[in-house]
């Protein structure tokens, strides 16, 4: 069974930083592109970042560049977001996905996990 495991996320306020995490299932990570996207209330999924299989190539979302950094530790199995300068309006349900080609589109991918919420205050 395939497993993706979201955590990190949590209260900040504005400016503060926090990086999330996801543990992958071993069978899958490896071979994968991972994605983050994120869905504030009322509003769509949205894409926000995501790393090629060996992390030689990486993608943001015009919203989030600069601020926020992709990452994978293939020995460890994890995908990782560094969120810095964070703003009200990243608040959202942060998900990870993976992918088998890297891709900024949700049906591009093939497997999600749960999601960790992300709350900025003001």
């Amino acid at each position: 069974q395939v497993q993706l495991v979201e955590s990190g996320g949590g209260l900040v306020q504005a400016g503060g930083r926090l990086r999330l995490s996801c543990a992958a299932s071993a069978r899958i990570f490896k071979s994968y592109s991972m994605g983050w996207f994120r869905k504030a209330p009322g509003k769509e999924r949205e894409f926000v970042a995501s790393i090629s299989w060996n992390g030689g190539s990486t993608n943001y979302a015009d919203s989030v560049k600069g601020r926020f950094t992709i990452s994978r530790d293939n020995a460890k199995n994890t995908v990782y977001l560094q969120m810095n300068s964070l703003k009200p309006e990243d608040t959202a349900v942060y998900y990870c996905a993976a992918a088998f080609v890297e891709s900024y589109r949700p049906g591009g991918y093939d497997y999600w996990g749960q999601g960790t919420q992300v709350t900025v205050s003001s």
